[in-house]
């Protein structure tokens, strides 16, 4: 499966024995897979398998999920409750030697609380079993849209990011190829510091002045950063690539261009090499904040 987006939103409709149910999935970022599951009285049953059905095809991301029901006919059925009534028979004959009154009337003893009840009739259990699976079927359905629009929003992801490594490979070309890092540029500026310290008379050893700038020109030498920026570079696109979960992995890339970044700019003994590190930074931190969306 190629690369998903953690946010996408779907919904499915359908009917069952007598009830209209609908299906809505929200799903937004998450560092693993939590699915919030609430379902209406008389459908427990469901959790397991909307459960499995969704680790199934959804590695991270908070995910909700939401069954409303509803009756498509008029099923209430009136129920007496006999031992209520029964009670209620048995202290009006036991009243009617005390008392001299008209013997109560039926919609009178019915309208006694708890002697008429109204509720829905049950359902056997195949009836029950073939509407569970009919709304099971449902939310499939839906989870097959939610997965899609995570796919089409990765795709759009991908695109993106696909981009701004692009951006940040030229930027480290710049950097690489930038006229103060050229050997002749690096011996020029390094001859004129020496002079210049020469220059005061402060009675230094000029062979031990050019072995500390030698030195120090060694340890700001940047090849290592960019050689090491190219491979995250390629590292990227090829995660880009591939299908599954690539979200932690271009995290962790997003981390380790940050840190070559980090050190070309503390390295950097030119402006312009220093203004390049910046925007490079800015670049990956664009990078990592749009790799938070993928899965």
């Amino acid at each position: 499966m190629a690369i998903q987006s953690m946010t996408g939103f779907a919904r499915h409709e359908g009917e069952a024995e007598g009830c209209r149910f609908v299906w809505e999935l929200r799903s937004v970022n998450g560092k693993g897979l939590d699915i919030r599951l609430r379902l209406p009285t008389g459908f427990e049953a469901l959790e397991q398998p909307v459960r499995k059905a969704a680790a199934g095809v959804l590695a991270r991301g908070n995910v909700q999920v939401v069954l409303s029901v509803n009756a498509t006919t008029a099923t209430t059925e009136a129920v007496v409750n006999e031992a209520a009534l029964e009670a209620v028979i048995a202290l009006v004959e036991r009243l009617s030697d005390r008392i001299d009154a008209r013997k109560p009337a039926l919609d009178g003893i019915l309208n006694i609380r708890g002697v008429l009840e109204f509720r829905d009739p049950e359902l056997s259990d195949a009836d029950r079993a073939a509407r569970d699976q009919a709304v099971l079927a449902g939310f499939r359905t839906a989870l097959e849209e939610l997965v899609s629009v995570r796919l089409s929003e990765g795709a759009a992801l991908a695109r993106v990011l696909g981009d701004q490594v692009d951006r940040i490979e030229a930027l480290a070309l710049a950097v690489e190829t930038d006229p103060s890092r050229s050997p002749e540029v690096i011996r020029a500026r390094l001859a004129d510091q020496i002079t210049a310290l020469m220059d005061t008379g402060a009675g230094l050893d000029r062979d031990r002045l050019h072995m500390e700038a030698a030195l120090i020109a060694t340890k700001a030498d940047l090849r290592e950063e960019i050689d090491r920026l190219k491979a995250h570079v390629e590292a990227a696109r090829a995660l880009l690539a591939t299908s599954g979960g690539a979200g932690r992995r271009l995290d962790f890339l997003a981390q380790e261009f940050n840190r070559e970044t980090n050190t070309i700019c503390s390295k950097s003994n030119a402006a312009s090499v220093t203004a390049m590190g910046l925007d490079l930074k800015v670049l990956i931190d664009q990078f990592r904040e749009q790799v938070q969306n993928l899965e």
